[in-house]
């Protein structure tokens, strides 16, 4: 017989499903909504919660690519171990509270977004499971080793449907294309992930991103068609300012709204040939 796919028992989907909610909200200016999923996330998924313990054992297998198969068949027994671990008991309890929570604190739908990577999560989950089958489990963790020994780079945020774009482009009153730029997807990647690790991955990177960004810009003064127009090198003097005074400044919707606004006019300069 085969087992039935609780995904609002799957951890992992919980997390990700979180996760596209929180990135929709933060997209949409929807900060209300976004601050009721990021208490949850962080009351549920702190450091060393039981949840946070048994989100571990998934993202383990399915964060990573690239492994030779014995490899990739070393680290499926090894979470499936430290899976094994974790009290099922405490685990179903404190599911059960979150779960209401979600229900009760903000909307039951987000138990139906959707997440690109959710079969992979339905596959790690039947393979945790005590009631899968040893047949089985061999046919779901050759599935899994093949999916860890193949170097394509993990998706970022590809879960941004084309709505939630929409909105944040009306919302800036800016030309952006079908899709956010690679490097403002890796921006709000940080962002998301900063609400269960203290925003330490997301300081660094921004740090780094915002010195890119201002020798971009000061670069682009130097091009003739800005030089010679005093209201863009005036405009442009101002973002750079705007971007020195966030190094004292605490991170916030303003400060990530800025840097993703100031990728896109920094890609627009440079893409529109101004610098030949």
């Amino acid at each position: 017989m085969k087992n039935r796919h609780n995904k609002k028992r799957n951890t992992a989907f919980v997390y990700e499903a979180l996760i596209k909610e929180a990135t929709a909200a933060v997209l949409k200016g929807d900060h209300e909504q976004k601050d009721k999923v990021i208490d949850i996330v962080k009351r549920y998924f702190n450091t060393n919660s039981i949840l946070s313990k048994d989100l571990d054992c998934y993202r383990s297998l399915y964060e990573t690519r690239g492994l030779s198969e014995k490899d990739s068949r070393r680290l499926i027994e090894t979470a499936s171990l430290d899976k094994r671990m974790i009290d099922p008991t405490g685990l179903f309890k404190i599911q059960s509270q979150m779960i209401g929570d979600i229900n009760k604190q903000i909307d039951s739908d987000i138990f139906n977004n959707f997440v690109p990577n959710y079969k992979t999560l339905a596959t790690i989950d039947q393979l945790f499971s005590v009631k899968t089958t040893p047949k089985k489990r061999v046919m779901l963790e050759n599935e899994m080793v093949q999916l860890m020994i193949t170097s394509d780079e993990l998706p970022q945020n590809d879960s941004i449907d084309n709505v939630v774009v929409g909105a944040f482009v009306k919302r800036f009153n800016q030309k952006y294309s079908d899709n956010l730029l690679e490097e403002q997807k890796v921006l709000l990647t940080h962002y998301i992930s900063s609400f269960t690790d203290n925003s330490l991955e997301l300081k660094v990177y921004l740090n780094g991103e915002i010195t890119r960004l201002k020798e971009e810009l000061e670069e682009a003064r130097t091009v003739n068609e800005i030089k010679e127009d005093n209201d863009m090198s005036e405009k442009l003097e101002k973002v750079i300012e705007k971007l020195d005074s966030f190094s004292t400044s605490e991170i916030d919707d303003d400060v990530l709204l800025t840097v993703l606004k100031t990728q896109d006019l920094t890609k627009e300069i440079f893409s529109d040939g101004l610098n030949d």
